[in-house]
């Protein structure tokens, strides 16, 4: 007999099953199983199960969980597509309940969404309510021939009305089958599927109990018989119905969206249109080489069907710049289309830096064309909001990505479960490498410290297993960083979506893979804060000096930026910032810009081995050598090694004689270095190159280096994009650095450690910065007479609803006199101490006042003051005049201690502002010191002075103590090391805080620099 399985839930639901689709094919073989079906309550992973069954030979029905809300109750059923108006339908009851968050369906709802749906009602599950009343209700709903009995027995057992449901069926001419939902493979998964759902509830098992066993297991032939060994007609019925549903899910197809035109206008010609009067506008006069490369890129473009694609980019790129939302000069291979170039949608220029169209757009290798686009990451929203409005919200959804219970989340979630402590919780994340994709069966493996903390006692052991079964499975659903689809048709109709976040735009309820495979347009939306970055630096300088600053005018060959670059001075460069890339800078010494994207594509493992080579060779120190004559001047520019992609296409084509198309599809192969897919493709190569009068050897050597290579290509397009905004924030650093500073302190905020850093190399070079006032600073840093004065936004603990107040009252009210007319014009409801200590402690009253402790002693006097005045907004009791009760004043205290002024500083800030402990120490302790921030590692031997800001303590193999530490002083920071013989010695004047004078020696190790202290002044 042939078995349906028709009530499977799967772990793309999540936390609502074990069940993974990955292994489920091979588990329904095992059963005999001819047909089944996923019923999720939503449509999650429904492409990957069908596509799973399918290539297994058993037939998938796609179907829903659903609550149907009748007047006599809530009524469990499943909802399956019998055909492809059934599959259309599911998708519009999924996205229907799920947008307007609707726990249950509607009987009106189902009436309207029956057409080619079938409802196997499961009334043993009902909880209160009359389930005949409930079932004749959904039976007038679903109408005739669209409504089944189905008749589960929870735990083998009989539900009491079992006989009245099967003779509701007999009267109504209903069909019987048997259910049995699925919700873990094996009988022995109940107690871990338990404790899933426990993690979803957020509950322990302490609090809930062992609990009943959850009968949902994917049931044997055997089980099946013997829980239905009365009615084995109904198990047969079972998978004769699944059986009669045709397989629904449709085939992919292009859902390419128009771009709203004039009418009697084609795309066509309208790109066509955009194109010559955009590059007029970007180079003026062109000449045929221009000319060439715009008639071949539209041909292309207009043959693939992409012209409505590349004008909906254009136009939402066109919104963000006329609001001044900034985007990236450009992103991936698209840099390479001149086309992208003429519409505003990248600043390269293709035909200058030699980039290919082909890489990006291959006319030989049809795929969906993939622009995408960087905003400044604060208002990205904007843009996408933008295109909602213009194509209808309907047609527009972000995506949805599905977060999973990685080794770490699985252990620690269980653990919460289980009963074990913090503390435990911590043991057991430290036991777990951190490095990405370890699983825990890697991480207990025999003789690590989890499989021995686990072998200590039965309950760790059953832990373990019970995590290994949660592992992996989707926690949780979020939104795609990126990426957003665009529909011709109304989304529902091609995909099931569900309510974004803040009731923003609709969140797909299929992942970014199954979206593409359905056919959509999907584009990429990225927020890149290295553009909130330049957006705010030019926003100042418009503000302050009312010019506008226009990115593209700046000189790509600037000195000043150059230099910066030569001396790895990359505090805030975008990709340039890290330690080693910094080391590379100074040893390259880049001259051009060329040589700077160069160095981005270079610095990645696997081609960072070839920049010692790179070096020498740009250097004259070694010379370049000749691959073949006609290939040479390909590698020119990079000094005889391959270092983009778009090389080894342009290889091709001279040596071989292939087209650009050719190339690409030559170049992807090569890189996934499947043999098969090599051989085929050395032939083809040979087989050019002789045609071209190249000998076989030739052919195969410089094949065989193209292969070598094939790895370290970069993509040089991305290279010279993603360079250019690296470049322009080069330049503002060298041309303007107080703009530049006061934009990268105020996005520093949130790490008060960069911040500091941060400042210090600001002061390093001749930039005074000033502290926060409540009556000069804005919300973030600002320039104020070439000195940058810092937000209120950099103190912490003042909440950012009372500083936008505060800003607000101030620009209303003017300069307030003293602390207690601020309070006033606040209010009493806004001026509290919790939100204007923090203020005072960063020094932010102290045009009221000289002396802090005053100022702190005086916010309750102010407070009391502001509730007699003026409590609320709307109650002001003396018409804002509080010369009533004459001028207050201030509270008496002790004059604040430097340490605990300065205490208070770091506490608020996280930073030193006024002065550093170390400046006091270097004062009291007179001799030569070496600036933390200059020391580079030339220096025989230095003495510096600073404050220790923490301590590592460690043993070594030997089990000798020594320990690691980070000095600090106004000019930066600088890690040490005390091997054990020194450590033993000057252990006892190691404390975190205390300030330190030390002898040693600098080093350069790992690109950084460090300092091996030989001696310590007491």
């Amino acid at each position: 007999m042939a078995l349906g399985y028709g009530q499977i839930m799967t772990s793309d639901d999540p936390l609502q099953s074990l069940i993974r689709t990955g292994r489920l094919p091979g588990a329904l073989k095992e059963r005999g199983a001819a047909a089944a079906a996923i019923v999720n309550t939503r449509l999650y992973g429904v492409l990957p199960f069908a596509k799973a069954l399918t290539e297994t030979g058993i037939h998938p029905v796609i179907g829903l969980s659903v609550e149907i809300e009748t007047t006599a109750g809530v009524l469990p059923a499943f909802i399956y597509a019998k055909d492809d108006q059934g599959y259309r339908n599911l998708l519009k009851i999924s996205s229907a309940q799920s947008v307007r968050e609707r726990e249950g369906l509607p009987l009106q709802w189902l009436k309207g969404y029956r057409d080619g749906c079938l409802v196997m009602a499961d009334p043993a599950a009902m909880g209160e309510g009359d389930p005949a009343e409930a079932l004749g209700r959904v039976l007038e709903a679903a109408g005739e021939g669209r409504l089944v009995m189905g008749i589960s027995r929870r735990g083998g057992q009989q539900h009491p009305a079992e006989d009245d449901f099967v003779r509701f069926a007999e009267t109504a001419g209903l069909p019987v089958c048997a259910v049995a939902v699925a919700r873990y493979e094996r009988q022995e998964e109940a107690f871990a599927f338990r404790v899933a759902r426990l993690i979803a509830e957020g509950s322990k098992l302490a609090e809930a109990g062992e609990g009943e066993d959850p009968d949902a297991c994917l049931l044997s032939p055997h089980q099946l018989a013997e829980r239905f060994g009365d009615r084995p007609d109904w198990v047969e019925a079972a998978a004769e119905i699944l059986l009669s549903c045709a397989k629904t899910v449709p085939e992919p197809e292009r859902l390419m969206p128009a771009f709203p035109l004039d009418e009697g206008e084609s795309a066509d010609g309208r790109l066509r249109t955009d194109c010559l009067a955009g590059l007029e506008r970007r180079l003026g006069e062109t000449g045929p080489a221009y000319a060439d490369r715009l008639d071949h890129e539209l041909g292309v473009i207009a043959r693939m069907g992409y012209s409505d694609y590349f004008l909906i980019v254009a136009d939402f790129i066109a919104f963000a710049s006329s609001k001044g939302i900034l985007t990236g000069p450009g992103r991936g291979s698209s840099a390479g289309s001149l086309v992208a170039f003429a519409l505003g949608i990248t600043d390269v220029d293709p035909l200058a830096y030699g980039l290919i169209f082909e890489r990006f757009l291959n006319p030989e290798r049809v795929t969906m064309p993939d622009i995408d686009v960087d905003f400044a990451d604060h208002r990205r929203h904007e843009v996408i909001d933008y295109v909602a409005r213009k194509y209808g919200e309907e047609h527009v959804a972000q995506i949805i990505t599905f977060g999973t219970l990685s080794a770490k989340a699985a252990a620690r979630s269980t653990a919460r479960i289980f009963g074990f402590s913090e503390e435990e919780q911590r043991e057991i994340s430290r036991m777990i490498p951190g490095r990405p994709g370890v699983s825990l069966k890697e991480a207990a493996a025999e003789g690590s410290p989890l499989a021995r903390w686990v072998g200590e006692e039965p309950v760790r052991l059953r832990w373990m297993q019970t995590a290994l079964a949660v592992e992996g499975i989707p926690r949780n659903v979020s939104t795609h960083a990126a990426g957003v689809v665009l529909s011709p048709v109304p989304l529902v109709e091609a995909v099931p979506v569900e309510a974004g976040s803040d009731g923003g735009v609709w969140l797909t309820q299929w992942p970014m893979k199954e979206v593409e495979e359905r056919g959509l347009l999907k584009m990429d939306f990225l927020g890149l804060r290295n553009l909130t970055l330049l957006e705010r630096i030019r926003a100042m300088i418009l503000h302050d000096r009312k010019e506008f600053l226009d990115f593209e005018r700046i000189p790509l060959d600037d000195p000043a930026a150059i230099r910066l670059f030569q001396e790895g001075d990359m505090t805030g460069i975008f990709q340039f910032e890290s330690d080693g890339m910094r080391d590379t800078l100074r040893r390259i010494r880049p001259g051009t810009f060329r040589d700077i994207y160069a160095i981005n594509a270079l610095y990645r493992p696997g081609p960072m081995d070839n920049i010692p080579v790179f070096e020498r060779r740009m250097h004259g120190r070694e010379p370049i050598p000749s691959i073949h004559p006609s290939i040479d001047p390909v590698l020119r520019e990079t000094y005889g090694i391959i270092v983009y992609q778009e090389q080894i296409m342009q290889i091709a084509v001279r040596m071989a004689g292939f087209s650009m198309g050719e190339a690409d599809i030559l170049r992807r192969a090569v890189s996934k270095k499947k043999r098969s897919v090599l051989e085929q493709e050395r032939n083809h190569f040979v087989e050019g190159a002789t045609g071209l009068g190249h000998s076989r050897d030739t052919a195969l050597r410089v094949y065989d280096y193209i292969v070598k290579f094939a790895d370290y290509g970069f993509p040089k397009s991305h290279a010279v994009a993603y360079s250019l905004i690296s470049f322009r924030l080069a330049w503002l650093k060298a041309n303007e650095p107080a703009y530049f500073y006061a934009a990268l302190i105020s996005q520093a905020s949130g790490d008060p450690d960069r911040a500091s850093r941060i400042i210090q190399e600001a002061r390093r070079k001749g930039l005074s910065i000033l502290a926060p006032s409540v009556l000069k600073s804005g919300y973030a840093c600002r320039v104020e007479g070439g000195a940058i004065r810092l937000g209120l936004s950099s103190v912490k603990g003042v909440p950012a609803p009372f500083i936008r107040k505060l800003l607000d009252v101030r620009k209303n009210s003017g300069r307030w006199a003293d602390l207690f007319e601020m309070a006033v014009a606040l209010s009493a409801r806004n001026f509290t101490r919790g939100a204007v200590e923090p203020l005072a402690k960063a020094g932010a009253l102290d045009e009221f006042h000289p002396d802090r402790a005053v100022l702190l002693a005086s916010i309750g006097a102010a407070e009391t003051y502001a509730e007699l005045v003026r409590p609320d907004e709307e109650d002001d009791l003396f018409g804002g005049d509080p010369a009533t009760f004459g001028r207050q004043k201030y509270s008496k205290a002790g004059e604040l201690p430097e340490p605990l002024r300065l205490q208070y500083e770091r506490e608020v800030l996280g930073f030193y502002l006024s002065e550093h402990p170390a400046s006091g120490l270097k004062q009291k302790r007179p001799g030569e010191f070496t600036d933390l921030g200059l020391v580079d590692g030339t220096a025989s031997r230095l003495t510096v002075a600073g404050i220790i800001l923490e301590i590592k303590r460690i043993r070594t193999k030997k089990g000798e103590a020594m320990a690691f530490l980070t000095l600090q002083d106004d000019t930066g920071e600088l890690p040490c090391t005390l091997f054990p013989k020194e450590y033993t010695k000057f252990n006892r004047l190691l404390n975190e805080g205390s300030g330190l004078i030390a002898s040693g020696q600098a080093e350069r190790r790992n690109g950084k620099i460090q300092m091996i202290i030989k001696e310590i002044q007491e």
